[in-house]
């Protein structure tokens, strides 16, 4: 990935990371961003959630600032889910989801299960499901869609498997049927992976070019090349996550020559962000999303208009 100058900072700026994320100050940071644009509240699109052994063990990876890190990596909000789940609702969030993601075959099914039960408790989560390429791909995913599944979440990059992977092709093709949105981790960043980059992706849409996918974190670093895949095909949209926070634009920075394009396909771009597994405080991410200058009317789409619409929320 690119470096940026030595004058930005290798993390978060300190003077953004407060002493309690969880704080009633927080919260109402959070909520005067919001508040001042005139929106009913946030739609955040990429959120994890998970069984507590799993969000464990993604914990202690990054922790241990693991290869696909690179870096340190500090969990912001590190708490238990009861009061994570509170956070978002004191934050303002109308809606997220609770991205789930396997590593090994055997195991999306499971995960499924799980993240009906979340949403079946939790009113604001979008009801999310996974997949992994496994001969009972096709089954579960027609299960989950049968079942309310509002969101799947793909991750190339853990999953370390190619998103044309024979066994997955009844799942894309029920996916493209049924336009239940995918969010795909499918960018390089933070590290590459065996199948990550915009080629697996082109060669995806090429052959189901309906397939509504949303691209996490902007498709960092391939962001141009990303861009280019969301003008070729409708249904492809980006979401925000990590993206043009002091943290990310320390080892990729968004190209200031795409601001325009971005600004063009303004209602194709989601909130997303990465909570809580963030370094940084949670207005951070809204912050500097906002100090793209692109537009109020263009941060209201993408904080909460272009996910309501795509969501039926609100």
């Amino acid at each position: 990935m690119a470096k940026v100058s030595s004058d930005v900072p290798d993390g978060p700026d300190p003077a953004t990371v407060l002493p309690d994320p969880f704080s009633s100050d927080e919260a109402e940071r959070v909520r005067a961003l919001w508040q001042g644009l005139g929106l009913p509240g946030l739609i955040d699109v990429h959120t994890h959630f998970m069984p507590k052994p799993v969000m464990d063990k993604v914990w202690a990876y990054f922790d241990s600032a693991g290869p696909l890190i690179g870096r340190e990596w500090p969990i912001t909000y590190r708490a238990d889910e009861d009061v994570r789940a509170a956070a978002l609702q004191d934050f303002g969030v109308r809606a997220y989801s609770s991205l789930v993601y396997p590593h090994k075959p055997d195991m999306a099914e499971w995960l499924n299960g799980w993240a009906a039960d979340f949403a079946a408790s939790h009113p604001d989560c979008l009801h999310t499901a996974t997949f992994y390429p496994e001969e009972s791909a096709t089954d579960y995913v027609s299960t989950a869609i049968q079942r309310g599944t509002r969101v799947f979440k793909c991750h190339i990059q853990v999953g370390d498997f190619s998103p044309m992977d024979s066994l997955l092709d009844g799942v894309w093709s029920q996916i493209a049927d049924s336009q239940v949105p995918v969010i795909i981790h499918c960018g390089s960043g933070p590290a590459p992976g065996t199948h990550t980059g915009p080629e697996p992706i082109a060669a995806l849409l090429h052959r189901f070019p309906s397939l509504p996918l949303i691209v996490a974190h902007m498709g960092t670093p391939e962001y141009v090349e990303f861009l280019d895949l969301a003008d070729r095909y409708p249904n492809v949209r980006l979401d925000t996550t990590m993206s043009f926070t002091d943290f990310a634009e320390a080892d990729a920075p968004y190209p200031k020559d795409a601001l325009p394009r971005l600004r063009d396909l303004g209602d194709r771009i989601l909130f997303g962000s990465d909570f809580p597994n963030i370094p940084h405080p949670y207005a951070h991410a809204l912050e500097a999303i906002e100090r793209l200058d692109l537009g109020d009317d263009w941060v209201r789409g993408v904080l909460y208009g272009n996910a309501s619409r795509l969501f039926g929320v609100g």
